[in-house]
């Protein structure tokens, strides 16, 4: 298959991982490219599969580097593995359970790197939902099994609202559990809260429950809204396509308004740092933080405050809670069923999907011109970054506008 016919934006960025592990290290290989040294963007362009790097940037908030650092190429200045998370015992017992797949199970050096960063990334959603990725400590006791069982449930929980397929999400079950029964065979831990988590979820089912709400919905919901902080609710999850606890923890400093660019900047999020763009609700969002900052009673800084949280911001379960309140007000069903956050996301990534399309039906003309079948060429060889962000932009405004106005 060529690059030109591989869809890469359909891809979640665990599929992006496993192409490259059985399709893209394959043609590398086949080139002559030694594998132990970390491959280019002009490698990666010689077997045909540049297109990789726009969809990692695009769709993903990440780099070529990030990327490949994820499927386990360290730059050699680094010592040990970037697990991200405070907690010693655990990155020291994560090491220890790679070093036994690379010793033990003579497992593919890609393999196992796949296997690292699904870890990696199961401790540092672990660490943002508890305060702290102590994974090891709280397995030690069989007393602790029960609560356990809920923290672990919790990241799963978040799993399942963001990996694309559910074989992605069996995988990450799969790694996860094998770390416990690691643990558990070296008499460390006194149970595997992971070891029935599967029957949680219906991850075998056909016909994945992805259904993201509609533009008519988003309609009936804004138009339900009664406050500024349920109308801020609505364009944080809809129109920018913000994870509930990104909403629910939204600070004033993150925001920048002016210029031609504006912006939400995350210092940390799944896939690193990152900045989302106002494309649409810029003037309410700036309402919303001069209503704030007028209070009498001090501000501080967060756009969905509480005095209730030591955190001083609401939680995401409470941004769930909110959403479904306002959904239920506003008649709003899925399927029969009242809808969940997460679907808010879905329908800012079809828009954004449905804008790039459009973007690139209107491309048609000129890719002719240049005779090339495919419009895609063009939006990445003759359009400039800023050229290609303004388009997607416009785009993008508009289909938002459909759905807010």
């Amino acid at each position: 298959m060529s690059s030109e016919q591989i869809r890469w934006s359909h891809k979640s960025l665990e599929e992006l991982r496993e192409f490259w592990n059985t399709k893209i290290e394959f043609e590398l290989r086949r080139a002559g490219h030694d594998l132990e040294e970390k491959p280019s963007y002009q490698d990666l362009l010689d077997v045909g599969y540049g297109g990789l790097t726009y969809t990692l940037r695009e769709h993903h908030e990440m780099t070529f580097s990030e990327f490949l650092e994820s499927v386990g190429y360290l730059d050699e200045s680094e010592e040990g593995y970037p697990w991200s998370i405070d907690d010693e015992t655990t990155t020291e017992e994560l090491e220890s359970f790679i070093r036994t797949l690379e010793r033990r199970q003579g497992l593919a050096d890609t393999t196992v790197a796949t296997k690292r960063s699904r870890l990696a990334t199961y401790a540092q959603l672990y660490d943002e939902l508890h305060g702290q990725a102590n994974l090891v400590d709280r397995v030690v006791d069989a007393a602790e099994r029960a609560a356990e069982i809920r923290r672990v449930l919790a990241v799963f929980d978040e799993l399942d609202a963001d990996l694309g397929t559910d074989a992605s999400k069996q995988r990450y079950l799969s790694d996860v559990n094998q770390f416990y029964s690691h643990l558990e065979r070296r008499a460390i831990a006194a149970f595997n809260p992971t070891s029935r988590i599967s029957e949680e979820y219906n991850w075998n089912r056909e016909e994945k429950d992805n259904q993201p709400l509609s533009s008519a919905d988003v309609q009936r919901l804004y138009g339900a809204v009664e406050s500024s902080e349920e109308e801020l609710l609505v364009l944080a999850l809809c129109a920018w396509g913000l994870r509930r606890n990104e909403v629910a923890s939204l600070h004033v400093s993150q925001v920048v308004l002016k210029g031609e660019d504006p912006h939400i900047y995350f210092e940390e999020r799944k896939n690193g740092p990152g900045t989302v763009a106002l494309v649409y609700g810029r003037e309410q969002l700036a309402d919303r933080i001069d209503m704030l900052g007028a209070r009498d009673d001090g501000w501080n800084g967060y756009l969905f405050p509480s005095t209730a949280s030591s955190s001083g911001h609401i939680v995401g379960e409470t941004v769930q809670l909110r959403f479904q309140r306002l959904a239920n007000r506003a008649g709003v069903t899925v399927r029969g069923e009242t809808p969940t956050s997460k679907m808010g996301r879905r329908f800012w990534y079809t828009t954004y999907m449905d804008a790039q399309k459009q973007l690139l039906e209107n491309l048609d003309v000129i890719a002719g011109d240049q005779g090339s079948s495919d419009a895609s060429v063009v939006l990445e060889n003759y359009l400039s970054e800023t050229e290609r962000r303004k388009y997607r932009r416009e785009f993008m405004r508009e289909r938002l506008a459909d759905a807010f106005e």
